[in-house]
């Protein structure tokens, strides 16, 4: 008998792309619940009263006993398209959103001496990881028109969170960031001081928000289930006020096809030669 131990039963709910401010994360926990509610309900038995927050954010993605998790749309087109089932996108209110399409906000010191893009060239930009669509990938198209010998930036710092790279550029450890507009938004309604010292330079282009996706073996029906429940609890009076925290007016069910884009972005880069951000 293995050693191993066995897997819970049941299905599992990550929602962990947006968590800071709490006000967020516990928004997030609240509108899961309504939504867990109509699932069961509506004869998804197994729809977890409760989102997992003891697992990774990506180990998620690829969980045989996922039900709903969020991902970042250029791991969704580069490692997890064809091994997971696209459900919806959100639709965010939030500055620098437009409709399904969000973007990132190049940010610097409020004291930087830079007024464009080519002028942070040599500087230090912190990235949230390098595998983010809007902290790594929209942030290379927009620089790699300025790049020399597939160079454009002095160093690279991998902060870990969005969050992590305003602190970086804040206190001067880093030149600047590529913060999301949704991220970016959070902060200023409920963390207004976590972007204290800190400047918009520039935007990025824009792509689809944030998939949330299901495992590849989930069934027409079951996503039916899941994109109804999202669709009758958006709607609901009794969750305007979540919404409202989190900035979310509702979602659009988008094809597989519409995150080619973000594939489009990171191909313009490299024929730029700036294949890598460096």
């Amino acid at each position: 008998m293995s050693a191993e131990a066995p897997r819970r039963a049941g299905r599992i709910a990550s929602l962990a792309m947006y968590r800071d401010p709490p006000e967020i994360a516990a928004a997030t926990r609240a509108l899961w619940a309504a939504l867990g509610d109509r699932l069961r309900d509506a004869g998804l038995v197994e729809a977890p009263a409760r989102l997992d927050e003891t697992i990774a954010h990506d180990a998620a993605w690829l969980d045989p006993r996922l039900l709903l998790a969020q991902t970042c749309g250029y791991p969704f087109v580069t490692r997890l398209r064809g091994r997971v089932r696209l459900v919806a996108t959100p639709v965010y209110a939030h500055a620098g959103c437009d409709g399904v399409l969000v973007g990132s906000f190049v940010v610097v010191h409020e004291r930087s001496s830079a007024r464009g893009i080519v002028d942070l060239r040599g500087a230090t930009v912190a990235v949230n990881d390098p595998h983010s669509n809007s902290g790594m990938n929209l942030l290379r198209r927009l620089v790699a028109p300025h790049a020399v010998a597939g160079r454009f930036f002095g160093r690279v710092i991998a902060s870990g969170s969005h969050v992590a790279s305003l602190a970086l550029v804040a206190g001067g450890q880093a030149a600047t960031a590529a913060i999301d507009c949704v991220t970016y938004g959070n902060l200023a309604r409920f963390a207004p001081e976590q972007l204290a010292g800190i400047r918009i330079l520039a935007t990025t282009a824009k792509t689809p928000g944030l998939p949330l996706i299901t495992r590849a073996a989930a069934g027409e029906r079951e996503v039916t289930m899941l994109r109804d429940g999202l669709t009758d609890m958006l709607a609901d009076p009794s969750t305007a006020r979540l919404r409202d925290t989190l900035g979310l007016r509702g979602i659009e069910i988008l094809s597989d096809d519409a995150y080619e884009i973000v594939l489009e972005i990171e191909r313009d880069a490299a024929a730029l030669g700036f294949p890598v951000i460096a």
